[in-house]
Protein backbone atom coordinates (compact mmCIF):
# COMPACT_ATOMS: atom_id res chain seq x y z
CA UNK A 1 0.00 0.00 0.00
CA UNK A 2 1.56 3.46 -0.29
CA UNK A 3 0.22 6.51 0.73
CA UNK A 4 0.97 9.94 -0.90
CA UNK A 5 4.31 10.27 0.57
CA UNK A 6 5.76 6.19 1.91
CA UNK A 7 5.11 3.48 1.58
CA UNK A 8 4.37 1.49 5.01
CA UNK A 9 6.51 -1.26 6.26
CA UNK A 10 6.33 -3.91 8.71
CA UNK A 11 6.51 -3.48 12.56
CA UNK A 12 9.06 -5.08 13.66
CA UNK A 13 8.20 -7.46 16.59
CA UNK A 14 9.64 -7.63 20.17
CA UNK A 15 12.63 -9.98 20.36
CA UNK A 16 14.24 -8.88 16.81
CA UNK A 17 17.74 -7.54 17.40
CA UNK A 18 17.65 -4.16 16.74
CA UNK A 19 14.70 -3.35 18.99
CA UNK A 20 17.22 -4.14 22.23
CA UNK A 21 20.16 -2.23 21.35
CA UNK A 22 21.16 1.64 21.14
CA UNK A 23 20.00 2.84 17.52
CA UNK A 24 22.74 4.99 15.74
CA UNK A 25 23.11 8.10 15.65
CA UNK A 26 22.25 10.01 11.76
CA UNK A 27 24.44 11.92 10.08
CA UNK A 28 23.04 12.40 6.77
CA UNK A 29 20.20 14.72 6.31
CA UNK A 30 18.92 13.60 2.81
CA UNK A 31 17.13 12.37 0.25
CA UNK A 32 17.30 8.65 2.15
CA UNK A 33 16.26 10.18 5.29
CA UNK A 34 13.08 12.05 4.22
CA UNK A 35 11.86 8.92 2.60
CA UNK A 36 12.62 7.00 5.59
CA UNK A 37 10.18 9.27 7.56
CA UNK A 38 7.60 9.39 5.11
CA UNK A 39 7.83 5.66 5.19
CA UNK A 40 7.81 6.04 8.77
CA UNK A 41 4.63 7.82 9.09
CA UNK A 42 2.43 5.73 6.59
CA UNK A 43 3.89 2.57 8.64
CA UNK A 44 2.68 3.90 12.02
CA UNK A 45 -0.40 5.36 10.62
CA UNK A 46 -1.37 1.94 8.77
CA UNK A 47 -0.68 -0.09 11.91
CA UNK A 48 -3.06 3.23 13.80
CA UNK A 49 0.14 4.12 16.18
CA UNK A 50 0.54 7.17 17.69
CA UNK A 51 4.20 7.23 18.08
CA UNK A 52 6.82 4.89 15.93
CA UNK A 53 11.13 5.21 16.27
CA UNK A 54 12.89 3.70 13.48
CA UNK A 55 13.77 0.54 14.40
CA UNK A 56 10.33 -0.80 14.83
CA UNK A 57 11.03 -0.59 11.05
CA UNK A 58 13.76 -2.64 11.23
CA UNK A 59 16.08 0.27 10.66
CA UNK A 60 18.92 1.23 13.09
CA UNK A 61 18.76 4.78 13.64
CA UNK A 62 17.97 7.32 16.01
CA UNK A 63 14.43 8.82 14.79
CA UNK A 64 11.28 8.55 15.57
CA UNK A 65 7.70 10.19 14.66
CA UNK A 66 4.69 11.27 16.57
CA UNK A 67 1.11 12.09 15.78
CA UNK A 68 -0.78 12.84 19.03
CA UNK A 69 -2.20 15.13 21.48
CA UNK A 70 -1.02 16.69 24.82
CA UNK A 71 -2.54 17.22 28.25
CA UNK A 72 -4.42 19.88 26.38
CA UNK A 73 -5.31 18.52 23.33
CA UNK A 74 -3.13 20.20 21.63
CA UNK A 75 -1.99 18.25 18.22
CA UNK A 76 1.47 17.47 17.54
CA UNK A 77 2.98 15.84 14.26
CA UNK A 78 6.27 15.51 14.56
CA UNK A 79 9.78 13.79 13.46
CA UNK A 80 13.00 14.30 15.81
CA UNK A 81 16.62 12.93 14.57
CA UNK A 82 18.92 11.94 16.99
CA UNK A 83 16.74 12.68 20.26
CA UNK A 84 17.87 13.93 23.67
CA UNK A 85 15.13 13.09 26.59
CA UNK A 86 14.71 15.85 29.14
CA UNK A 87 12.99 15.38 32.36
CA UNK A 88 11.96 17.21 35.41
CA UNK A 89 14.06 17.83 38.13
CA UNK A 90 11.08 17.39 40.25
CA UNK A 91 9.05 14.14 38.20
CA UNK A 92 5.87 14.15 38.64
CA UNK A 93 4.91 10.49 37.69
CA UNK A 94 1.55 9.40 36.09
CA UNK A 95 0.38 5.77 35.91
CA UNK A 96 -1.89 4.85 32.45
CA UNK A 97 -1.91 2.61 30.09
CA UNK A 98 0.51 1.99 27.48
CA UNK A 99 0.69 -0.50 24.54
CA UNK A 100 3.59 -0.74 21.78
CA UNK A 101 2.80 -2.05 18.12
CA UNK A 102 6.06 -4.32 18.77
CA UNK A 103 4.29 -6.07 21.10
CA UNK A 104 0.66 -6.12 19.93
CA UNK A 105 -2.36 -6.77 21.19
CA UNK A 106 -1.69 -6.20 24.95
CA UNK A 107 -1.12 -2.79 27.39
CA UNK A 108 -0.16 -2.46 30.59
CA UNK A 109 -0.46 0.26 32.87
CA UNK A 110 2.93 1.83 33.54
CA UNK A 111 4.05 5.19 35.49
CA UNK A 112 6.12 7.78 33.44
CA UNK A 113 6.58 11.70 33.87
CA UNK A 114 3.96 14.17 32.90
CA UNK A 115 6.01 15.85 31.19
CA UNK A 116 8.96 15.73 29.11
CA UNK A 117 10.94 17.57 26.48
CA UNK A 118 12.87 16.34 23.71
CA UNK A 119 15.62 18.04 21.50
CA UNK A 120 17.13 17.16 18.34
CA UNK A 121 16.76 17.78 14.50
CA UNK A 122 14.35 17.81 11.81
CA UNK A 123 14.60 15.40 8.52
CA UNK A 124 16.06 18.79 6.84
CA UNK A 125 19.03 18.86 10.46
CA UNK A 126 17.80 22.16 12.03
CA UNK A 127 17.65 22.01 15.64
CA UNK A 128 14.40 21.42 17.76
CA UNK A 129 12.87 21.48 20.94
CA UNK A 130 9.39 19.98 21.59
CA UNK A 131 8.07 19.92 25.30
CA UNK A 132 5.08 17.33 26.18
CA UNK A 133 2.50 16.93 28.24
CA UNK A 134 0.13 14.05 28.74
CA UNK A 135 -0.06 11.52 25.98
CA UNK A 136 2.91 13.85 23.94
CA UNK A 137 4.91 13.28 26.86
CA UNK A 138 4.50 9.58 27.25
CA UNK A 139 5.41 9.36 23.82
CA UNK A 140 8.53 11.19 24.07
CA UNK A 141 9.43 8.82 26.51
CA UNK A 142 8.72 5.64 24.87
CA UNK A 143 10.10 6.15 21.69
CA UNK A 144 13.45 7.59 22.80
CA UNK A 145 13.61 4.34 25.10
CA UNK A 146 13.09 2.01 22.22
CA UNK A 147 16.07 3.84 20.61
CA UNK A 148 18.05 3.10 23.35
CA UNK A 149 16.99 -0.64 23.13
CA UNK A 150 13.83 -0.55 25.72
CA UNK A 151 10.46 -1.73 24.87
CA UNK A 152 7.48 -0.64 27.78
CA UNK A 153 7.52 -4.23 28.99
CA UNK A 154 10.95 -4.14 29.89
CA UNK A 155 10.30 -1.80 32.89
CA UNK A 156 7.23 -3.84 33.68
CA UNK A 157 8.07 -6.89 37.00
CA UNK A 158 9.08 -9.81 35.66
CA UNK A 159 6.51 -11.87 35.63
CA UNK A 160 3.80 -9.33 34.38
CA UNK A 161 6.33 -9.24 31.12
CA UNK A 162 6.15 -12.69 30.37
CA UNK A 163 2.55 -12.93 30.54
CA UNK A 164 2.15 -9.66 28.29
CA UNK A 165 5.04 -11.51 25.83
CA UNK A 166 3.44 -14.57 26.03
CA UNK A 167 0.10 -13.21 24.79
CA UNK A 168 1.82 -10.55 22.32
CA UNK A 169 3.32 -13.59 20.44
CA UNK A 170 -0.09 -15.30 19.78
CA UNK A 171 -0.89 -11.69 18.75
CA UNK A 172 -1.16 -11.58 14.58
CA UNK A 173 0.65 -8.01 14.89
CA UNK A 174 -0.59 -4.92 13.08
CA UNK A 175 -0.13 -2.76 10.17
CA UNK A 176 0.87 -3.83 6.69
CA UNK A 177 2.09 -7.68 6.34
CA UNK A 178 -0.58 -9.40 8.84
CA UNK A 179 -4.15 -9.84 9.12
CA UNK A 180 -4.52 -6.63 10.85
CA UNK A 181 -3.92 -4.60 7.71
CA UNK A 182 -6.60 -1.90 6.87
Amino acid sequence: MQTSTGTPRPITRYGTPVLHRRCAEVTDFDDALAQLVADMFASMYAAHGVGLAANQIGVDARIFVVDCTDATGAHTVATVVNPVLHLPEHRDLVTDTEGCLSVPGQHAELARCATATVTGYDVHGHEIRLDGTGTLARCFQHEVDHLDGLAYVDRLPTKLRKRILAASAEHPGVGVGTDQDD
